[in-house]
């Protein structure tokens, strides 16, 4: 309506068609149609005003004659729109036409409707206002890929980025994972960095945070609310699949990302932390941000730095917490490292508090074994006490207890139990502890009467003096002082004879 009435007034003043096709960039079909529309009007007279926009717009615009043509999408008007509300592609929607209804159109077709007809909608959104010191906004983004120059070793990274709210000061760290130990000491790390405390602490819905994602209660990993309890702030989760509501920090990620990473060679973990660390101090700290044109770590130094809570005069312990299953080999596996418990509770899940030096296993609230931290995978951490009765038996009586146990009883019974031991071929020592508890069963001196006999007949073996004992025949005086069956080996065959004997 702007160009109209310009064309209008210039027609007013007399200029031709040629001269105002020249000067508004039109063409002079365009100013002819002006000219006799607007005659028609009776607007051409300098004496009278010009109309306003809506009659003007009512006299000039051309109505489109043209014959619209009906979509070829137009009879499946329902289920396009149905589908694109569920988010379907529109090649798939073209290919269920094809396939239901004999669809000949094009995919382009198929576009145009939705153009026309279902417009993409943009959500509004609200700009997020934060007090001093109020909130900080964590999050994890994919790092580099970093080589080890010492090592060789190449591993993949993570950077965790805690950015306070107001002053938009960031604290940064390269990580090796993102497991609940490694979450807990990068707050511990971001907090000194500050050398305070925010009052809140939004985050995403990450695993090593929230065990269980929900809008109206989501449900904190015990670890971090340790954490939580200790540092006294309050763990903000944000709504799921709503990461805009912590925007703050994903353009702190993305910052880190774009204008750190690229073009900067990394030796170690160390050195890459060291460099991103003077970075946040130097160059990130003292630009001047997009959005409150000041440097944030000028904003943080002289404001809000001296509105955190201040860090406790001792830091909390903040162990790491995790539920483990107790298996029937009476040990839990922690971070591939086995802890033993009581085999009473085999198929139970406990708790397992783990700090740097010690982990602890818990039964609910009940302690149930405390063992020292272990590191290297496959090590294993066993109290004796753990075990069930029988286990615990095997392993306390040893050769050495089976040795000093059976001369206890008596001079027979360790020569047996020793010959027992010295089989070169089977281990024999649950032969040797039988033998000992047949002790209990008979006394010591009946056991020592029948090792005495089963030695005298060459058959030192823990079944023949079960069966005397059973049988009674060590009580049979006569018998004890009979000889043997058979001489006792003399290193040579049963049938040898001395080449003396045949010379005689």
């Amino acid at each position: 309506m702007y160009q109209y009435r310009q064309i209008i007034q210039l027609l007013r003043q007399g200029e031709s068609a040629r001269q105002i096709a020249r000067s508004q960039r039109v063409c002079r079909d365009t100013v002819t149609q002006v000219r006799r529309d607007a005659a028609a009007q009776g607007w051409l007279d300098p004496a009278k005003p010009l109309p306003d926009d809506t009659t003007l717009a009512s006299c000039m615009v051309p109505v489109d004659t043209r014959v619209q043509h009906r979509s070829s999408v137009e009879p499946f008007r329902d289920s396009i729109l149905e589908w694109q509300g569920q988010g379907i592609q529109a090649t798939t929607m073209r290919a269920a036409l094809a396939r239901q209804h004999g669809f000949t159109g094009s995919v382009d077709a198929i576009y145009r409707f939705l153009r026309q007809n279902a417009p993409s909608q943009i959500k509004p959104t609200v700009i997020l206002d934060f007090a001093v010191a109020e909130m900080a906004q964590v999050d994890f983004g994919q790092g580099p890929v970093i080589t080890d120059r010492a090592t060789g070793e190449a591993f993949k990274t993570w950077i965790f980025v805690a950015t306070l709210a107001w002053s938009r000061h960031q604290y940064a760290e390269f990580v090796r994972n993102q497991t609940v130990a490694t979450w807990l000491a990068c707050h511990r790390h971001a907090f000194e960095f500050w050398n305070g405390v925010p009052a809140k602490v939004r985050i995403d819905n990450p695993k090593c945070a929230i065990t269980k994602a929900c809008y109206y209660e989501p449900d904190v990993q015990r670890s971090y609310a340790d954490l939580a309890l200790g540092y006294g702030f309050l763990i903000d989760p944000c709504p799921v699949r709503d990461p805009a509501k912590k925007g703050r920090v994903e353009s702190g990620v993305k910052y880190v990302k774009n204008n750190f990473v690229p073009l900067r060679e990394f030796d170690s973990l160390t050195h890459a932390n060291e460099q991103l660390r003077g970075w946040v101090l130097g160059e990130a700290g003292t630009r001047s941000h997009g959005t409150t044109h000041q440097p944030p770590l000028t904003m943080f130094t002289t404001t809000e730095q001296a509105m955190l809570k201040p860090l406790p005069a001792v830091a909390p312990e903040c162990p790491v917490w995790a539920k483990a299953k107790l298996h029937p080999n009476c040990h839990v596996l922690l971070e591939y490292c086995h802890y033993s418990a009581p085999f009473a509770l085999i198929g139970q899940n406990l708790w397992a508090e783990s700090t740097p030096q010690m982990v602890r296993l818990y039964r609910d609230h009940e302690l149930v074994a405390t063992h020292p931290r272990l590191f290297k995978r496959g090590e294993r951490s066993t109290i004796d006490d753990h075990l069930p009765p029988d286990a615990q038996a095997y392993l306390m009586r040893d050769p050495e207890w089976c040795l000093a146990e059976s001369e206890r009883i008596g001079p027979a019974c360790g020569a047996l139990v020793a010959r027992i031991l010295s089989n070169r071929v089977l281990e024999q020592l649950r032969a040797a502890q039988g033998l000992i508890r047949l002790a209990d069963r008979y006394g010591h001196s009946r056991l020592e009467a029948a090792c005495s006999r089963a030695v005298n007949f060459g058959a030192p073996h823990y079944g023949t003096v079960k069966q005397i004992l059973e049988s009674g025949v060590d009580l049979q005086s006569d018998l004890q002082t009979s000889q043997p069956l058979e001489s006792p080996y003399l290193g040579h065959g049963r049938f040898y004879r001395n080449p003396s004997d045949r010379l005689q």
